[in-house]
Parts: structure tokens; sequence; C-alpha cells
């Protein structure tokens, strides 16, 4: 789960022993926990990681919700100058999710460019930066969204399951912290060709995102999704199918 929603830094410190906070500050170890991550300091974070950047312009953030400073971050790399590509491996994943928006925020409406330079973090192997890394490159593929499915869709036959994950999530129609896809909620039909090749994925990873996005498309058009579920439960009888489906529906009321 992504560190999101309004809590200011620093919330849970009392939850987090000092000196595991003073690594998370100093960005020499990664979160664990969602509690680690309400619990850093991301102005001394940035002060410690470029000491050029504005950390009084996070400090003055610090109420602001946690998704709104992850951009920030972004921002404040980019205007202090920081090598995006040396901080892309930085062992704190924070500072990973700051890169993250960074590079969103430099590579403006060129999906094809900002997939490429996205797609290292989409890969990433710790849970928070493949979070953030959707969450930046969304207001840029809702721009174009039949572009975006396009260059996404060859996605769904990657081997890593991260990869194959963020191509079914970075397009849900509503979404978790997120603006939603205007054009998905008014025609999920679209986004079937993201969502046909992970029907029956392995990964539970790849599964709960493509019942997620079934859900959120339930809520807008709850026959089109049990009609789809009913077609994919006749033609792939297995597992995995089963699963997205029964997931995908949890929220329809059962018709009498």
């Amino acid at each position: 789960m992504a560190v999101t929603g309004k809590a200011p830094s620093g919330r849970g410190v009392a939850d987090v022993a000092p000196e595991r906070l003073a690594e998370l500050n100093a960005g020499r170890v990664a979160i664990a926990t969602l509690t680690e991550g309400l619990a850093m300091d991301f102005a001394v974070l940035l002060a410690a990681v470029v000491p050029q950047a504005d950390a009084t312009a996070m400090q003055a953030a610090a109420g602001e919700g946690v998704t709104r400073r992850m951009a920030l971050g972004g921002t404040l790399l980019r205007q202090a100058g920081a090598d995006l590509s040396a901080l892309a491996g930085h062992p704190s994943d924070t500072v990973r999710g700051w890169v993250c928006y960074a590079l969103a925020q430099q590579h403006g409406a060129d999906l094809p460019a900002l997939l490429a330079v996205l797609r290292p973090l989409a890969d990433d192997p710790h849970f928070g930066v493949r979070e953030w890394v959707w969450l930046a490159a969304r207001p840029t593929l809702l721009t174009d969204v039949p572009q975006a499915i396009a260059l996404l869709t060859p996605w769904t036959a990657e081997p890593s399951d991260w990869l194959r994950r963020f191509a079914s999530e970075a397009l849900r129609p509503r979404g978790v912290w997120c603006a939603h896809a205007a054009v998905l909620r008014a025609d999920p039909s679209p986004g079937l060709p993201l969502l046909e090749p992970l029907r029956a994925d392995p990964a539970r990873y790849v599964q709960d995102s493509v019942a997620n996005w079934l859900n959120d498309a339930a809520k807008d058009h709850p026959d089109w999704v049990r009609a789809l579920c009913a077609r994919w439960l006749a033609e792939s009888p297995v597992a995995a199918t089963r699963y997205i489906c029964k997931r995908a529906q949890r929220s329809l009321k059962e018709t009498a």
C-alpha cells in the first residue's frame, strides 16, 4: 500500500524507534511500514540528500497531504538541479518516489518518453515506489487515454508482475488518492486491451489490480462488469479468473 492521505510529516513518530527514524530521515534505509512513512520528516530527508534543495519549502508544506508533498519533493529536486539518474537508485524509497514526480514533471505530455523513463521505477522492488510511480504518471496519461492504453498494452505481456500491474493500475477509472479518469468512467470498454490479457494472470498482485479496475467500473456500469465477468468465467474457468471476477463484483448488489 502506498503512503498516502492527509497525514502530516512526523505523524506516528512515537511508534518508530528513534534510531530507526534517524536512519529514515537520513535517507539510509527504506520504509518497511506505513507508520514509518508517516513518521518521517521530509524536510530533514531532503536536506540530507540534496543539501542545495529548498528544505524550508518542504517544511512549510508539512501539514499538506503526503501525495502533495511527494509531488513537491519532485519539484524541489528539479529546482535544485539534482542528478535524477543518480537519485533513482537512492537507498530511500521516498527519494526514489520524489524522482518519479520529478521525471513526470520533466517530460510533460510526451507519453512515450514518460513511460520509457519511468519504466525502471515501475519495476522497483519497493512497494512504495511502485505506488508513487503510477500516481506521478497518471495525470499525464489521462491527457491522452487512447495513446496511454496503446502504449501500456504491451506491458501486460511483460515477465515482471510489477510492470503488468502498472499497466492496469495506472488507468483505473476511479483509482485511489488520484483524479478520476473521466473517459473511462463514461465508457470503460476502451480499457479492455489492458484487462483481457490479465484476466487469468498468475500473480495475485496483478489480479487485485484488475479486480479493483473492474470494481471501479462497476460503480458506474454494473451491468457491463457483470457481463464481462460472465464471459471471462465461461472462457477462462480457472482459479485466477474466478478470484478476479469475485473481487470485481464485490460492491455489486445481487439482482432480484
